[in-house]
């Protein structure tokens, strides 16, 4: 049964080391995202577009110029009768008819916001700069969230190997002092059975490995089948910085900042609103040719040229639209009370999450903390009951004890300082400094 489980072990670690990997860091892994990650890359697109919408050219504040040109041929055949008795007839006449315009016009008043519109254009641009900074914001986060689980994984997996090892070796010690008569097979057996659990944890923490470095692969958008060697050491903010953060409060938070300028939209709805009472007055010009030539020998003319300029002020006044004006302008003021409600709560909201992210990361410190006081002593008693089972003043039993005791401590240290960064993460995501301390 042991073999069995090395077998699958050995096989299982090859694979994952057959390629040559690249250490890791946070700062490396950001970097991969920023410029790899898909759905930063979508987002950055949809803020091309706002940013398009907000220029002067999609504005209504430039005039409108038109060119039209129009050829036409009318053959038609005309039947003649005078009331003093005399008529004709005219087959096949054709008339050729061309002419081209240049129009422009320009409102100098205009009902429907154009002034409003091009700010609320300007706003929306804006507000698209921070939904993109979200985005990046919440993909760091989840970033942080993997690659700390692979590296709690990858020492997790160090740890068990090691475990392991220590129970390779008193399996080793057993069967040799079974086969010179110095202890039963009982002894034997459990040793065993100990390398046996201990090569099933490393294998099922191998496997989670493996899993958790695909997700890391697929968040950096790189090769699936690229290896890498996370780095482990970490390095916490210091007690002052996480005050100076918190004293900050949530007013660089990005779910803040973009719910404030959706009141400066919902504001600049409201005026374009308004608008709608005003009349549009513009003006218009125009520049026109057109010649006309006919084969009637009885016309008056049989060419004719004209050309000029043509020039006006017109006005438009929707005085009454069957209400609708009265209920848009309700509705707009509706919306902007609306959004400062939002905004009220979500400030709540925010400052709520800060102070539990804020309490719950000193925490994770300290639990850290009594973690690693706790291992070295399992690490001190596991050195002493070694040195002990040796001369055989501790039995398997005892001995076993205090490996999975160290084992444990190993773990739930490790585990406690992973903990800890990813409580530091989430805090700097609610008060909106994660950014600029990793990008």
């Amino acid at each position: 049964m042991k073999k069995v489980f090395n077998v699958l072990i050995i096989c299982f670690l090859f694979a994952n080391n057959i390629t040559a990997q690249e250490e890791l860091t946070i700062s490396s892994a950001v970097k991969k995202t920023l410029e790899n990650n898909l759905d930063i890359e979508v987002s950055e697109n949809f803020k091309r577009i706002a940013k398009n919408n907000s220029s002067i050219l999609n504005s209504n504040y430039l005039p409108n110029i038109q060119l039209g040109s129009e050829i036409n041929t009318n053959i038609q055949s005309i039947e003649i009768e005078t009331p003093s008795g005399i008529s004709g007839t005219l087959d096949d006449t054709q008339t050729d008819n061309s002419s081209a315009v240049l129009s422009i016009d320009y409102n100098i008043i205009d009902s429907s916001g154009r002034k409003y519109n091009f700010k609320k254009s300007k706003e929306l641009y804006s507000k698209s700069n921070l939904e993109v900074q979200e985005i990046i914001e919440n993909t760091i986060l989840q970033l942080f969230t993997v690659f700390f689980e692979v590296g709690r994984l990858s020492e997790e997996k160090e740890i068990l190997k090691n475990s392991l090892d220590i129970s390779k070796k008193r399996y080793e010690r057993r069967l040799l002092e079974f086969e010179y008569g110095q202890t039963n097979n009982l002894e034997v057996l459990n040793a065993e059975v100990d390398v046996n659990s201990d090569s099933i944890n490393l294998l099922n923490t191998s496997k989670k490995l493996f899993n958790a470095k695909n997700d890391l692969n697929l968040i950096m958008n790189v090769d699936l089948e690229s290896e890498f060697n996370i780095n482990t050491n970490i390095e916490f903010l210091s007690q002052q910085e996480i005050e100076n953060i918190f004293s900050k409060d949530i007013y660089n938070n990005s779910k803040l900042l973009i719910i404030e300028k959706d009141i400066i939209i919902s504001n600049l709805d409201r005026k374009i609103a308004k608008s709608s009472y005003l009349p549009t007055l513009g003006l218009i010009g125009s520049y026109g040719w057109n010649e006309s030539i006919n084969d009637n020998p009885y016309a008056f003319y049989n060419k004719s040229i004209s050309d000029g300029l043509s020039a006006g002020i017109n006005i438009r006044w929707d005085i009454f639209r069957s209400g609708k004006k009265i209920i848009a302008n309700k509705n707009a003021a509706i919306n902007q009370a609306n959004s400062e409600l939002t905004k009220k709560k979500t400030v709540l909201e925010l400052k709520k999450e800060l102070r539990n992210a804020y309490q719950t990361h000193l925490n994770n410190i300290f639990i850290l903390e009594v973690q690693r006081k706790n291992l070295n002593t399992n690490k001190n008693n596991f050195d002493r009951n070694i040195e002990r089972y040796k001369i055989g003043q501790v039995s398997s039993i005892e001995f076993r004890r205090a490996q999975l005791n160290l084992l444990n401590a190993k773990l739930s240290k490790s585990s406690a300082k992973y903990q800890a960064k990813i409580s530091e993460a989430y805090f700097l995501k609610i008060s909106g400094e994660i950014i600029s301390r990793f990008k």
